[in-house]
């Protein structure tokens, strides 16, 4: 990429559209300009609006564009929701070459014939990640490029999606008069903004814990180790407090950002007052006319059940791949659902593992609010991929290559 070339990243979520451009300055990238507005058409993450979704693209791309006089022609798009899951497979060939050295085309037929697995007919292979590769049953290899062989196999975890929610959410983005250089699925998108090689390689999990979905990703020897995606998050700890005080949706979302807390904890001052008694003592919030009285014990007793929910369904995943309490980077909470106070001390009580909350790096004038943690992975994605053409353009240009035909492939009869 150019000097001075923009990127732009789009999140589209099930509360909230985030658009982020960034731009390349004195060797640092920094924010040209970021917009957000609340998002409709969209239900557990999935696009089930085709309009509503593209005429909110459209609001948003036009105040991005006003605010950095630039003009965005393409961005880089998110795809979250439950329909997305991955599933194990594998491919076998034998190698090309008279030489028996191993070229990129045996590579690329090998996980080519990953994805020749049984699935339905509404469901597709969004992309492959690669576990290891062996090579005449000398297994553990990661890059088999150049090394000698007879026979080639592959181990991958194949990403699957429902397809007319692939379909639904590349049309809504064409529709706004964009391009889309790559869809990334929202908690790889959360990763690269907040986790670290080193997590990564010395083995992780992301806990993206949005509106409507919480996303889980594993990762182990700088490889994806697993991906599961849950339909429940943050809104239905709203949901809970606006039924447990009986008041409007608004006022309980209002509520849980200022005096949610997933721990009954005395602040400084309460705990050198004996006669402070934290259970006790009541709140009373004022908004739209509507008076909600409650006491911080109230308020745990709503939110402490749901996540806990939700770390229950986390520390089961974890157990079905063998991973329970044996990640030694541990936790990284992300996502709006990572504000909610005391929620890094109940991880760490439950899921027995060190936790700590995700904040999103290098990017200069972005805040490192974990909300973000998707929009901001999304346009670091794209510098990843910058690095990986100069590293080699031939293996750049066909990665972009493969993304073109998995987009294009959704509008082919």
């Amino acid at each position: 990429m150019a000097k001075g070339h923009i990127i732009a990243g789009l999140d589209i979520g099930t509360n909230t559209i985030k658009l982020l451009v960034i731009q390349k300055r004195n060797k640092e990238w920094e924010v040209l300009s970021y917009q957000e507005m609340p998002s409709f058409g969209l239900r557990k993450g999935a696009v089930v609006n085709i309009e509503e979704v593209s005429k909110n693209i459209q609001i948003l791309l036009s105040e991005v564009e006003r605010n950095s006089s630039k003009k965005i022609t393409s961005v880089f798009v998110n795809i979250g929701g439950n329909h997305l899951y991955i599933t194990p497979s594998d491919g076998i060939i034998s190698v090309s070459r008279a030489n028996q050295i191993i070229s990129q085309e045996d590579i690329d037929r090998v996980l080519q014939a990953t994805r020749a697995i049984n699935i339905p007919q509404n469901e597709e292979v969004l992309d492959v990640f690669s576990r290891e590769f062996i090579i005449d049953d000398q297994k553990g290899i990661k890059q088999p490029l150049g090394l000698r062989g007879i026979r080639l196999e592959a181990k991958v975890l194949l990403l699957c999606v429902f397809s007319p929610y692939f379909i639904n959410l590349t049309q809504a983005v064409l529709n706004s008069k964009l391009h889309i250089d790559d869809i990334v699925p929202s908690p790889l998108a959360a990763s690269e903004a907040v986790l670290t090689p080193q997590q990564k390689e010395l083995g992780v999990a992301l806990i993206d814990i949005g509106a409507s979905t919480t996303s889980l990703a594993v990762f182990e020897e700088g490889n994806l180790l697993h991906l599961a995606v849950f339909p429940i998050g943050s809104a239905n700890i709203t949901n809970d407090i606006a039924i447990g005080l009986k008041t409007e949706i608004t006022v309980a979302e209002s509520i849980k950002k200022q005096y949610g807390s997933c721990m009954l904890v005395k602040t400084d001052k309460e705990k050198k007052d004996d006669k402070t008694n934290v259970e006790k003592k009541k709140i009373e919030v004022t908004e739209n006319s509507c008076i909600v009285s409650f006491t911080k014990k109230d308020l745990v007793n709503i939110i402490e059940p749901r996540v806990s929910e939700i770390l229950d369904l986390i520390s089961k995943e974890l157990k079905k791949i063998g991973r329970q309490e044996l990640l030694p980077c541990g936790i990284v909470i992300t996502g709006g659902g990572a504000k909610i106070s005391k929620i890094k001390e109940l991880a760490k009580e439950q899921l027995k593992l060190p936790v700590q909350i995700g904040k999103v790096k290098n990017i200069l004038g972005l805040d490192e609010d974990p909300a973000l943690a998707t929009v901001a992975g999304l346009v670091l994605s794209s510098i990843d991929m910058e690095d990986g053409e100069k590293e080699g353009m031939m293996g750049g240009v066909k990665m972009i290559l493969n993304k073109l035909k998995k987009i294009l492939k959704a509008f082919v009869p």
